[in-house]
């Protein structure tokens, strides 16, 4: 299978540089994967394709400010923190790298410093003087929310600032409560209390789970070959009284509907036996089409990049060309993509 049967033109006008002032009111494009049709809604409506019984599974991992200004005397550097590797140890991205030297000392603000201790390809070593709790309390006051590359381009061609105020609020679910990912699970972007309370009225149970977001998530299928391509891993976390519930409603017979690409890996990533493992670790589970699906019955999910690992996910849930189909169908209705745009609920 060839990455480049995931590929199609995006104008770049179509690419949202802010969300919808209120979260329900993005589109919701809804694909019947039985029937191929498509219809277009909001997300507002969302309880009206759901019915009691549903479990909605969201992601409640939190996003740090990950995008740090370091100063080496009067240079400066643009670190963005990739991943957490131990302790006090993270995988970052530089900017410039190739001026810095392993053994450097950077100060980002008055009290975090970062050592430099090695290079992994693309991927740079930094060592922090502080960790855990002081070290995500330190980042907060210095740091800026990780909005995503393409996102800052289409504000730069817009002549928009590339941050702002709103982005802290934004880029954030509601219901984020474990620190640790450096790019929001954008799906459960969408979702206000009042939606919430209205699925739960309807009888939608709603369940967390946790998976930490690499920067990975952004990264292309760098293979010609689908099958060739090596995915990130990310952290996650399943606890056993969740786990329980689900497996409850699943040998009910009730639907699982995962929001967000990573409530699907977590999910997939934990089923054993046809039943959901309570666990807590790394996941590098790569999901393309052929991959069959033992746990989750449908998606609730953003419109992902060309020729992505997200995009080969929901391929497979659905079909190539069903997504396709999709996607062309969103362009034509002026759909807004990716991390700030509209949704689908494959079901």
């Amino acid at each position: 299978m060839k990455i480049k049967e995931f590929d199609y033109n995006l104008p770049r006008e179509l690419i949202a540089v802010e969300p919808s002032k209120k979260r329900d009111q993005a589109r919701l494009l809804v694909l019947s994967r039985d029937s191929g049709l498509i219809s277009d809604s909001y997300f507002y409506d969302l309880p009206n394709y759901l019915k009691a019984g549903d479990v909605l599974v969201f992601n409640n991992s939190k996003v740090i400010p990950a995008r740090l200004s370091g100063f080496l005397q009067d240079r400066k550097y643009e670190i963005l923190l990739v991943k957490k590797i131990k302790n006090n140890r993270w995988e970052c991205w530089v900017k410039p790298g190739r001026r810095l030297k392993v053994g450097q000392t950077l100060t980002f603000g008055p009290r975090l410093r970062g050592i430099y201790l090695e290079r992994i390809n693309d991927i740079f070593i930094f060592e922090f003087d502080l960790d855990n709790d002081d070290f995500y309390q330190e980042i907060e006051k210095i740091g800026q929310m990780p909005i995503p590359p393409y996102i800052l381009r289409a504000r730069n061609s817009g002549n928009l600032p590339q941050y702002t105020k709103d982005d802290l609020d934004n880029y954030q679910t509601i219901f984020a409560s474990k620190t640790g990912s450096v790019a929001a699970p954008t799906a459960g972007l969408h979702f206000n209390s009042k939606l919430l309370e209205q699925l739960n009225k309807n009888g939608i149970q709603q369940e967390m789970v946790t998976l930490h977001i690499s920067l990975g998530t952004f990264q292309p299928v760098t293979t010609e070959s689908v099958e060739g391509f090596q995915i990130h891993s990310e952290y996650f976390e399943v606890d056993s009284e969740t786990a329980k519930r689900l497996n409850q409603a699943k040998t009910e017979g009730r639907r699982i509907i995962a929001v967000g690409t990573t409530s699907v890996r977590v999910i997939e990533s934990v089923t054993k036996d046809g039943l959901i493992q309570p666990m807590s670790g790394e996941t590098n589970i790569y999901i393309y089409p052929k991959y069959k699906f033992k746990f989750v019955d449908g998606i609730v999910t953003n419109f992902h990049l060309p020729k992505s690992s997200l995009l080969l996910l929901v391929s497979a849930f659905a079909t190539r060309d069903q997504i396709m189909m999709a996607y062309e169908h969103a362009i034509k209705k002026n759909y807004q993509f990716y991390s700030y745009g509209d949704g689908m609920l494959i079901i």
